[in-house]
């Protein structure tokens, strides 16, 4: 989402007659984006920031800041970093050009959306040159509080875009020769619920019927809120992709309801074991916290066991971070840090052996990839994705990029698949 972000920073930009510097030293705006999901990327960002007030004074660049830490910290973010030019919130991006228009007269613009401005979501990046995938941003906000995010205090609450503007902005991808969408939001899931618009199946519905869209793909879903009715997409629409990402955040129930997830981990296990009856090739990815306050080693063991019956493709796995305004943070037993890491050393040692394992079970095998171009290890070959999102190099020729190919897989590795 961060990137399809600044992919939509760059079309405003560039309408204001901006071009994109190859580095820093030829750039004469700079803009950091951000993101206060977890404490780490946070710490980056101040990192950053140290380094670039030292570009700004001797270069006079102009150095602005989007995105959820603007949101997060508001006024008090200039304070600590006085040298900034403007921030803007995320529901505010699309005030960039009058914000460096500012910055050109020596003001400060501040706009910390209360996030019910919506001119942003509207915003089309367009397909720029060759571009094969491209995001479609359907949804904002999130209304669910989870315990441990702050998703709802930085990007607002669920505001659903028309599906009419939708379905226009992808039948422009495809003219301009996309062949796979990504469609984003907090929790795509619950598109549409506060309006009258059609459900999320239905826009999935529309989207496949739209003539050179190749491949559909969403994140991300919410466990509580994947119905019937759009497990039943999959297998049934041709071009939705059989792939889903699903995070579960821990295998104990009780620790489940301390996150206020809204779902118990059996309820999580049935949808799971729908998805597969109704499509057995299903890759499914997740996310995990370990270390959430009061997490025992019997919670963890509990996750350990959904991780080694489930299978998962991959798993994004952290440690908890506690986290501005989240509830969490006030929760009591926080866990000692070296515990949390210790279990996520162990958690991702696993998951990384079953991955393997899974792209081991598929040597031999002939998959559909969409050639995206050079493989970055090798010149000599091609890269692409499966439909299950499996990255896949492969020897082939220059006239084989931008189209689908059939693979044969010879070797699985961790993280990717080499064919013949």
């Amino acid at each position: 989402m961060n990137e399809h972000d600044m992919e939509k920073a760059n079309r405003l930009l560039q309408s204001s007659g901006f071009e994109p510097a190859h580095d820093l030293d030829q750039a004469q705006v700079v803009l950091v984006n951000t993101c206060c999901v977890r404490e780490k990327a946070e710490q980056k960002f101040y990192s950053l920031m140290g380094r670039l007030k030292g570009l700004k004074r001797k270069r006079g660049l102009i150095l602005g800041i989007t995105g959820c830490i603007a949101q997060l910290e508001k006024e008090g973010l200039l304070e600590r970093l006085p040298f900034v030019d403007f921030s803007l919130g995320p529901s505010a991006l699309h005030r960039v050009n009058d914000a460096i228009a500012a910055a050109l007269e020596k003001k400060k613009l501040l706009d910390f959306s209360d996030n019910h401005d919506n001119a942003t979501l509207y915003v089309r990046p367009g397909a720029h040159g060759r571009k094969l995938r491209s995001f479609v941003t359907i949804m904002k906000g999130c209304d669910n509080f989870c315990s441990y995010c702050i998703v709802p205090y930085v990007r607002g609450r669920e505001k659903s875009r028309a599906s009419a503007d939708i379905l226009e902005e992808i039948e422009e991808l495809a003219c301009a020769g996309v062949k796979e969408v990504i469609l984003l939001g907090q929790n795509v899931n619950s598109y549409s619920r506060e309006t009258d618009d059609i459900s999320f199946p239905g826009l999935l519905e529309r989207i496949d019927a739209i003539a050179g869209i190749e491949r559909i793909r969403f994140v991300t879903s919410h466990p509580k809120d994947l119905s019937p009715e759009l497990i039943g997409c999959f297998g049934r629409l041709r071009k939705l992709c059989e792939q889903i990402h699903l995070p579960f955040q821990s295998g104990s129930t009780r620790i489940l309801k301390l996150m206020n997830r809204g779902y118990t981990i059996e309820e999580y296990r049935q949808k799971v074991a729908m998805l597969r009856q109704r499509c057995p090739e299903v890759a499914i990815t997740s996310d995990c916290i370990v270390g959430f306050p009061g997490e025992t080693d019997e919670d963890f063991r509990m996750t350990m066991d959904l991780v080694e019956e489930t299978k998962f493709d991959g798993v994004f796995s952290f440690c908890f971070s506690p986290r501005k305004y989240a509830r969490a943070s006030l929760l009591p037993e926080p866990v000692a840090r070296d515990v949390a890491l210790r279990r996520l050393h162990e958690l991702q040692d696993r998951q990384k052996t079953i991955t393997l394992q899974i792209y081991g079970s598929m040597e031999g095998s002939v998959v559909e990839v969409l050639a995206e171009g050079r493989s970055k290890n090798s010149g000599a070959e091609l890269t692409g994705r499966t439909r299950t999102n499996r990255i896949v190099n492969f020897k082939g020729s220059q006239e084989l990029i931008d189209k689908l190919v059939d693979v044969r897989i010879v070797q699985g590795f961790a993280n990717s698949l080499r064919g013949a």
